[in-house]
């Protein structure tokens, strides 16, 4: 018997180490979409490129990632897993976000980063007469709004190069940024500031805060208030400083979890 448990001790133990190789491996390609070589995930992950070779084989047969001619990347089946969480997500903060639209009156939205945009996945509207409107489902590019900005501001520096050669600039408004040496400078500033501002340049009469966090997932995400730009003229320290403090809060509740 002794025996018996210790080999499903041993067991057990075996299948905790393949599952966080796995996952090491996932986090790894979520890096890198465009693809990597087995050698390139080994050294990254600090495993034999053998092993690499049998945990991508195992992944690949249940479509968790491809391989191709650019290399091994992350595939429709963990694309689809990403997806749903979504909007659980946003059920997880959810209270948070009324709290945060209760005490300003202003509309709160939450977005996530995908690729060369973000993606409004939750929207709980103001209780203001004069409030801005979006809606679930809609995207907006990251150089001109508040929760692109945020975005791109916690990205790395390779993720940032490779939105710099595909990115296109668009103006949507006389005040939109349509420079990269004027972004990097409005990049920096998100970083110094911890929140990013959209002053009138996706849409004419709006103006934005938002900040980002992390997903338990590693999914990033953009929480934001879009408000009519005479409002926010008034009290743009006041909301700065409690956007500030909400996403403490949440940022909080996601390193719990």
């Amino acid at each position: 018997m002794a025996k018996m448990e210790q080999k499903e001790t041993d067991d057990t133990r075996g299948g905790i180490q393949v599952i966080a190789r796995a996952a090491s491996i996932l986090r790894a390609l979520e890096t890198h979409s465009a693809g990597m070589s087995l050698g390139e995930i080994a050294k990254i992950v600090d495993l034999p490129r053998s092993t690499v070779q049998r945990i991508v084989d195992a992944l690949g047969a249940e479509g968790l990632v491809v391989s191709s001619g650019s290399g091994v990347r992350l595939g429709p089946a963990i694309l689809a897993l990403a997806a749903s969480t979504k909007f659980e997500i946003a059920d997880l903060i959810r209270d948070d976000l009324q709290q945060l639209c209760t005490d300003t009156g202003e509309t709160v939205d939450l977005s996530i980063y995908d690729g060369d945009k973000v993606v409004f996945i939750d929207h709980l509207p103001g209780s203001h007469r004069l409030r801005a409107v979006s809606a679930i489902g809609v995207s907006f590019p990251l150089h001109c709004c508040a929760p692109g900005k945020a975005v791109l501001a916690a990205l790395g520096q390779q993720d940032l190069d490779r939105l710099r050669r595909k990115l296109k600039l668009a103006q949507m408004t006389e005040h939109t940024i349509t420079d990269w040496d004027d972004l990097d400078k409005e990049i920096d500033s998100v970083r110094r500031e911890g929140i990013a501002y959209d002053r009138e340049e996706h849409s004419v009469g709006i103006c934005a805060v938002a900040t980002t966090i992390v997903s338990p997932l590693g999914q990033l995400l953009s929480i934001s208030m879009p408000i009519p730009t005479p409002r926010f003229k008034n009290k743009e320290q006041d909301f700065k400083a409690l956007l500030l403090e909400k996403t403490a809060v949440v940022r909080q509740k996601m390193r719990r979890l």
